[in-house]
């Protein structure tokens, strides 16, 4: 039987292909394990990969990201969120996505700046890692449920693949008003079904497992993904940004 290892890393190559015709890419960046397994990969099959990465002054994933990228050797641009503009971004976006979702309007929130960025760069295609936090475990979420069994783990991977794909869906709306496109390969039917048969033990060991996604982090380290990023703990985007610590201080004032 081959690798599971070998395995996830061959069925995201068939996503990324399936996913795209241009050779020149760019990635939705923050030094993390996903998205840069997501970059290497697409390095390592010929693809031109430009990294994007957006947050405020000084925050965790404008550092971090330029670490990585060095390391990786990739192209690599960075965009400082304005504390001055940010609140009207905030409001136009919410007006935009109609909802008053937290995590979505934050994540909206990002990638406008992101396709912002990457319009200014001539980019008008952007991949996502979205869909490895959901499919392998990722979220804080799957400890609070693993004691409950394998079929309560599928049970809240399904309610937050159906949320992911729905978010990205707004998230595209915002891109588009720059002319981008965001691209998710991870989030096809295709790559859902296959990451779905990788047995759960291979994703969480158990409730007190902070580390998670284990055979994605096995796979980075055997494609050549720095070890701060292939081992590093999960920071969502919206904190490792700073945009949420600044839309709550926002909303406080």
């Amino acid at each position: 039987m081959e690798n599971p290892v070998t395995q996830i890393r061959e069925q995201i190559i068939h996503a990324i292909q399936n996913t795209l015709i241009t050779k020149k890419i760019a990635i939705a960046f923050s030094g993390g394990v996903d998205s840069s397994l997501l970059a290497k990969i697409c390095s390592d099959i010929g693809f031109d990969v430009t990294l994007l990465t957006i947050g405020f002054e000084g925050s965790h994933d404008i550092e971090f990201s330029k670490k990585i990228a060095a390391l990786l050797g990739f192209k690599h641009f960075t965009y400082i969120i304005p504390k001055e503009s940010f609140l009207g971004v905030a409001k136009e976006t919410k007006l935009k996505i109609k909802t008053d979702n937290l995590s979505w309007n934050e994540n909206c929130i990002a990638f406008h700046y992101v396709s912002k960025l990457a319009k200014t760069h001539g980019i008008k295609k952007i991949l996502t890692a979205n869909g490895i936090d959901e499919l392998f475990c990722g979220y804080n979420a799957y400890r609070e449920v693993i004691e409950n069994g394998k079929k309560a783990v599928m049970v809240l991977m399904e309610s937050k693949l159906e949320n992911e794909i729905k978010m990205m869906k707004a998230v595209d709306d915002v891109s588009s008003g720059f002319g981008v496109k965001i691209l998710q390969p991870l989030l096809s039917e295709e790559f859902i079904a296959f990451a779905k048969t990788i047995p759960i033990e291979e994703k969480i060991k158990n409730k007190d497992d902070l580390v998670r996604k284990h055979i994605i982090r096995k796979l980075a380290l055997s494609v050549g993904v720095p070890s701060d990023s292939a081992l590093k703990r999960k920071k969502a985007l919206q904190y490792g940004s700073l945009i949420h610590k600044n839309l709550i201080k926002f909303k406080k004032t």
